[in-house]
């Protein structure tokens, strides 16, 4: 087996769920990812044609990670939930994929501005960083 290093940005985004949502994807049933109106268009923008989630032969791919998020909005927030001053805890997916090194700056800005439209906090958390995949090569 042939053995190859690409260099990648991983882009993670914390997407808040419905606690049913959440609730489903702890039992089990993947398919509560695709009736998440707000998961729903975050994979739709994965799964589109661009940068975000390309591997050549594979696109769209991601990982899906389960949790919450804790927040205390500010007294001058409008939080999408909770209440200003108010600790909160959000069911959240974090959402994992990767734009390879060498795309085009202007295909990292629009899979990165995709995500922030999507979004529905007041402040989304994208995380981007540079790292180095190794891929299987047979």
């Amino acid at each position: 087996m042939n053995t190859a290093s690409k260099r990648a940005l991983r882009v993670a985004v914390h997407v808040p769920v419905a606690p049913a949502t959440l609730a489903a994807l702890l039992g089990g049933h993947r398919g509560a990812l695709e009736d998440d109106p707000v998961m729903a268009k975050m994979l739709a923008i994965l799964r589109a044609p661009g940068a975000l989630g390309d591997f050549g032969m594979y696109h769209g791919v991601g990982e899906i990670g389960l949790g919450w998020e804790t927040f205390a909005p500010a007294p001058d927030a409008k939080p999408t939930l909770g209440a200003a001053g108010q600790i909160e805890h959000s069911p959240t997916v974090t959402l994992v994929s990767w734009i390879p090194a060498e795309a085009p700056a202007e295909a990292i800005d629009a899979a990165l501005a995709a995500l922030m439209e999507a979004h529905p906090w007041e402040v989304p958390v994208i995380e981007v960083r540079s790292e180095e995949h190794t891929s299987e090569l047979q």
